[in-house]
């Protein structure tokens, strides 16, 4: 129903309230009397309804009267007002009863007062009347506005929406007395919002009343208005403001910008290399605005992948290209939105496309083999130079450069300048059937550009290694061993390789086809038999039987070996075995090798003995170097702290044995010695006192050390010179000295005293009987 057709209705009821509630008086209301009381008479109270309006501007204001019915009006009873708020809001006049408000009330605080009335004759100051309730209520003014508790409000709603979509319901309160009239009944309003949204005037209900696009505008603000009383004037209101967002649907598709887009490509990039990137636009935002970018051609040679984070497409090359072969490359990529509900699909029904133009950019490229390995065959024992086979290489660029080939660490091939491969040594193939070569081509005029390809070569068998025995057999016989017995059984290999299965023929040589002791039978299976062809064999007299025998393969030729059969005559057990010759010769093999050890002991034993005598030799000998000294000359050495020495000095050195030697000098023959080494040793024998005895003391001691190899020091010098200048006795040294032995004067020492007495004794030209 319209909210107009209401209105003459609402309007009608104010007009009516007062002849729906007339004021009625109240009747004698007879209480009973308080149990225990002396009144047997009841009485009762007689007053009207109380109403007091709120917000009144007379101040006291007559509320009422309160009045007994057996008041005659002698003034002889006085009333009383007890209860909450008498005294303070509400008075009465003792004499009258009138009850009169002395403030201001306000119903939203409290809509009623329940207080209590008495009477007492003043004449005997008893109660006439019992204490008795009574109700003032505070009638309603429309004293209040609307208000919203819940602002501000706020909605979101999909974009596109149709018309009549909820949106949100407002809610506005009066604290007005809703039974009192309409003060506290509501009409809702729009203020601001037309055409997109209404408002139900009664319930508050936002609607959508027109489409809204989010790409167009995003949010609205919309002011609702709520009035009490119906709208009537005079009505109070209140205002509050909705913001109303609007969600995104998925109604763009995504565009390009960009008609044509240009990129390029190395040819020389690996797969997978980013070339370039396509971005499409979608007014769209979150999950809506998520894209996918393809290919519409199916491109073997680029993809297109999509960016998550910035909705990019980049292109990527999918194949590697060839500026050769093509040089420009034309694609089309569309895009397309990844997620599209099904009635939203109507705004997506074409998807936009672009065009992308790719340019190959030409490349310095390596050579390239005309295939990606070679397999060549060869014949075992080709001789030095044969051909194997050619490779070949072409430089993929415009300019063909020329290529040089060369072969990474073989010895056994050679390849020239036009890739032909060729031996440099005879190939056995019982050495190594397969050879496994890297060829490499380097463009001549850019040595960087180089790439390697893989050659296998198989070496071909020929029948060229006769077969032979499998393996070193030990054949014995017994001595009692009877005709026709087994005595072993061998088999052949053969190094060759056989197209079809390896076959042996087993024969005798010539030489041993008429011998009478054993037999060879073939079993046709690569195999053969050794048997005795006569019965008894002597130790003593043949102790061993070598037999030749022939094997002979399949191959073409045929190969023909000849192998030798040891057969030795064993002193076989009762039974007739030979396991105990082969045991025997175990044994014995044991006690021979057991032997070799211990004369290697012995060996090792008596040159070591003999390596510690010469050691200790060497030693003995460099220790008696000096032999007629017992301890080393460096503890011979004195220090001469006073002037000229007493007897302590020749206490080292036996000056009388120095002495008694013969006091000519002898020379002797010496080896070369260099030019430095004779000036000092004729400077050390110019120099020093001219006494023989020391001179032929140091050259005996100088042949010593030039005569003997092992005398140490062997790189050093040895000199042998007097010490000692700075006394007053003068140089005990020949170093540094100016004058020759000749020349020298010891007869100064007779006058030092006794101290220098053995000096003067020693080098004196007078030498005293007793010494």
């Amino acid at each position: 129903m319209n909210c107009c057709s209401l209105l003459p209705f609402m309007l009608g009821i104010p007009l009516l309230w007062p002849c729906l509630s007339t004021t009625e008086n109240s009747k004698m209301e007879q209480v009973k009397h308080r149990e225990g009381s002396r009144w047997r008479v009841k009485r009762g109270w007689m007053w009207n309804h109380f109403f007091v309006p709120e917000e009144m501007n007379k101040i006291p204001y007559h509320i009422g009267q309160l009045k007994s019915d057996i008041d005659n009006g002698n003034n002889s009873f006085q009333y009383k007002l007890l209860g909450v708020g008498a005294g303070s809001i509400f008075v009465i006049d003792e004499r009258t009863g009138d009850i009169y408000a002395i403030q201001k009330l306000d119903r939203e605080e409290r809509s009623l007062y329940t207080l209590r009335a008495q009477v007492i004759d003043t004449t005997t100051g008893r109660a006439v009347e019992p204490e008795s309730e009574f109700v003032i209520r505070v009638s309603d003014i429309n004293d209040n506005e609307p208000q919203f508790l819940d602002a501000p409000y706020e909605a979101i709603v999909p974009e596109m929406s149709p018309e009549g979509t909820f949106v949100i319901q407002v809610t506005a309160s009066d604290a007005d007395d809703p039974s009192s009239g309409n003060n506290a009944r509501l009409l809702y309003s729009l203020l601001q919002g037309q055409p997109y949204f209404s408002i139900e005037p009664t319930t508050g209900v936002i609607r959508i009343s027109s489409q809204m696009d989010r790409e167009l505008q995003d949010e609205y603000w919309v002011i609702i208005q709520a009035k009490d009383m119906i709208g009537l004037p005079g009505a109070l209101s209140g205002t509050t403001s909705v913001l109303i967002k609007l969600s995104d649907v998925n109604d763009n598709k995504p565009v390009f910008k960009e008609s044509l887009y240009r990129m390029t490509v190395s040819e020389s990039a690996p797969t997978g290399t980013s070339i370039g990137r396509i971005k499409a636009y979608d007014n769209d935002i979150g999950e809506n605005a998520e894209m996918d970018y393809s290919i519409e051609d199916d491109s073997q040679r680029f993809d297109i992948i999509t960016n998550n984070e910035n909705q990019e497409g980049i292109v990527i090359l999918k194949k590697r290209v060839d500026f050769e072969h093509q040089n420009q490359y034309r694609i089309r990529a569309r895009v397309q939105n990844r997620h599209v509900d099904e009635q939203l699909m109507k705004y997506h029904a074409e998807a936009s496309t672009t065009m992308i133009k790719v340019q190959v950019e030409d490349d310095d490229e390596p050579p390239v083999f005309l295939r990606p390995y070679y397999v060549f065959e060869i014949f075992e024992g080709r001789p030095h130079g044969s051909l194997v086979g050619m490779v070949s290489a072409t430089d993929p660029d415009q300019r063909k450069s020329p290529i040089w080939y060369s072969i990474t660490r073989s010895k056994a091939f050679h390849i020239d300048e036009n890739g032909t491969i060729i031996t440099t040594n005879t190939l056995d193939r019982e050495i190594s059937a397969w050879h496994n070569l890297s060829i490499t081509a380097t463009e001549e005029n850019n040595k960087q550009q180089s790439s390697a390809v893989l050659v296998y070569v198989q070496v071909l068998n020929i029948n060229d290694h006769a077969p032979e025995f499998s393996e070193y057999y030990e054949t014995y016989v017994c001595e009692n061993a009877g005709s026709g017995q087994v005595i072993q059984t061998i088999s052949a290999v053969d190094r060759d390789e056989s197209i079809e299965d390896h076959h042996f023929y087993y024969n005798l040589s010539v030489e041993d086809s008429k011998n009478t002791s054993f037999a060879i039978i073939d079993n046709q299976d690569n195999t053969a038999v050794i048997l005795t062809n006569r019965t008894g064999f002597s130790l003593q007299e043949e102790p061993v039987f070598y037999l030749s025998i022939l094997i002979a393969d399949n191959g073409i030729p045929s190969l023909t070996s000849t192998n030798t059969l040891s057969i030795q005559v064993c002193d076989c057990d009762d039974h007739g075995s030979t396991h105990s010759c082969s045991n025997k010769d175990f044994m014995l093999s044991i006690g021979f090798r057991t032997k070799i050890i211990i004369a290697v002991l012995i060996c090792v034993v008596v040159i070591s003995g003999f390596i510690f005598l010469i050691l200790g030799l060497k030693h003995r000998r460099k220790q008696s170097l000096f032999p007629e000294k017992g301890e080393d000359f460096r503890e011979n050495i004195f220090r001469y702290d006073d002037e000229g020495g007493g007897e302590e000095d020749t206490e080292a050195f036996d000056i009388a044995e120095l002495r008694s030697s013969a006091p000519m000098r002898e020379q002797k023959a010496r080896k070369t010695i260099p030019a430095d080494i004779q000036s000092l040793y004729r400077q050390s024998l110019q120099v020093g006192p001219d006494s023989a005895i020391f001179r032929k003391f140091i050259l005996e001691k100088l042949q010593e050390a030039d005569t003997d190899p092992c005398a140490p020091p062997f790189d050093s010098l040895q000199t042998y010179a007097f010490e000692g200048t700075g006394s007053l006795a003068g140089s005990l040294s020949s170093v540094g000295s100016a004058v020759s032995d000749q020349d020298e004067n010891y007869d100064y020492l007779n006058e030092l005293g006794p101290r220098f007495k053995r000096l003067a004794c020693m080098f004196g030209s007078v030498m005293p009987p007793n010494n």
